[in-house]
C-alpha cells in the first residue's frame, strides 16, 4: 500500500541519485548525446530512423540510447548525469525537482487524454469509480497514472486512501491484472491498448474529462547549460519527425508496431485515439507551465510532495535565433 512513508522514501532515493550532478563539471562541448527512451511515441520513431544521429552528425556528436519502462527511473538516471535527455509524464518531474534534481524542462508533447485508462476485469462488480472503494488499484507511484488515479477518485468523491493502492511498474501490473491479483489498473498507452485488446478486460474510464495529458522532454542541467544549441536542434528535429509521422500514419503504425512488438491493429488504436497528434512537439508553453504548476500545488496540498515547487525555476527557454 502507498503511504506517506513510502512517498518520502521515493524522494529520499531520488535525492541520493539526483544529488550527484552537483559534483559534476559541465562539459564545454558535447561529443555524445545520451538519450533515455520508452518504446512509444516520437522519440521511438526518431531512434528507428536515425533522425537525431543525422541531425547531430555535423556537430561531431554521436547518439546513444538507454531504454526505460517508466519516467521515475529515467529521471533518476538523467539527474545523476547518466543521461543527457529523455521524456516523461507529468508527475515524475515533480519528485525529481523536490529532491533537488539537476534537471530542466526543455520540451513538451501534448498527448490525447483518451490514451490513459483505468481497466477492470470483464466480469468485475466494479461498474463505477465509486465502486473502487476498498479495491486493489495498481499504478506506478510517481507516474502520470498516479495523477490520473488521484483525479479519477476525486471525481467519485474518494481519495487514494479509500483504495488499496498497489505500486507496480507497467510490466508487473500487466501480469498482476491478468492473474486477477489486482482489481483495477491505471495505465497509459501502449500498455493500455495491449490490455484493452484482451476480451477479459473492460475500460472503467479513460482520462478524458478527468485530466489533461502532458508529457515533457527533459535535459540534464549541466548538459543543457553547456549545449543549448544541441537541445534546440533536438526539439526541432523531434517536431519534424512527429509532423511527418502524423501525415504518414499507415507507415508510422507499421514502424511503431515493429519497434514495440505490439500488433499493428493495437498500434492503430493508440495512434487514432481521439485527439492524438504526433506533431504536437515543441518547447515549453505558458499553458504547459501553468498546468504543471497547478499539479505541483495539488500534490503538495495532498501531502504527496513535501514542499512547494516553483516550476518556472527549472524551465529552459531557448534564446531567440
Amino acid at each position: 500500500m502507498i503511504n506517506r512513508r513510502q512517498t518520502l522514501g521515493l524522494l529520499g532515493a531520488a535525492a541520493t541519485a539526483l544529488a550527484l550532478p552537483n559534483i559534476r563539471t559541465a562539459r564545454a562541448a558535447a561529443s555524445e548525446f545520451r538519450i533515455g527512451w520508452q518504446k512509444n511515441g516520437v522519440l521511438a520513431l526518431a531512434k528507428r530512423t536515425g533522425a537525431l544521429e543525422k541531425r547531430l552528425a555535423p556537430r561531431g556528436i554521436s547518439v546513444t540510447w538507454s531504454e526505460f519502462t517508466s519516467g521515475p527511473p529515467l529521471l533518476e538516471a538523467l539527474g545523476s548525469g547518466s543521461l543527457d535527455f529523455g521524456p516523461t509524464g507529468d508527475v515524475p518531474p515533480l519528485f525529481a525537482q523536490a529532491a533537488g534534481g539537476n534537471l530542466l524542462y526543455v520540451g513538451t508533447y501534448r498527448g490525447p487524454s483518451t490514451g490513459s485508462a483505468i481497466l477492470v476485469h470483464k466480469d468485475s462488480s466494479i461498474q463505477t469509480l465509486e465502486d473502487l472503494k476498498g479495491k486493489k488499484v495498481a499504478f506506478k507511484r510517481g507516474s502520470s497514472a498516479h495523477n490520473f488515479t488521484v483525479k479519477a477518485l476525486r471525481k467519485a468523491g474518494l481519495a487514494v486512501g479509500d483504495v488499496e493502492a498497489i505500486d507496480l511498474p507497467p510490466p508487473d501490473a500487466a501480469a498482476a491484472f491478468k492473474t486477477g491479483s489486482i482489481d483495477a489498473w491505471a495505465i497509459w498507452d501502449p500498455y493500455y491498448a495491449v490490455a484493452e485488446a484482451d476480451p477479459q478486460a473492460r475500460v472503467l474510464t479513460t482520462a478524458e474529462g478527468i485530466v489533461d495529458s502532458w508529457s515533457f522532454y527533459f535535459g540534464n542541467g549541466d548538459f543543457t547549460a553547456a549545449n543549448p544549441e544541441v537541445l534546440s536542434e533536438v526539439i526541432d528535429e523531434l517536431a519534424k519527425t512527429g509532423a511527418w509521422a502524423q501525415s504518414h500514419l499507415d507507415e508510422t503504425i507499421a514502424a511503431l508496431s515493429e519497434i514495440t512488438g505490439v500488433p499493428i491493429e493495437v498500434t492503430r488504436t493508440v495512434l487514432t485515439r481521439k485527439g492524438a497528434d504526433l506533431g504536437k512537439v515543441g518547447v515549453l508553453t505558458d499553458e504547459a507551465v501553468t498546468y504543471q504548476q497547478a499539479l505541483a500545488d495539488e500534490f503538495h496540498g495532498l501531502g504527496i510532495l513535501p514542499k512547494k515547487l516553483t516550476i518556472s525555476d527549472i524551465v529552459w527557454r531557448p534564446k531567440a535565433s
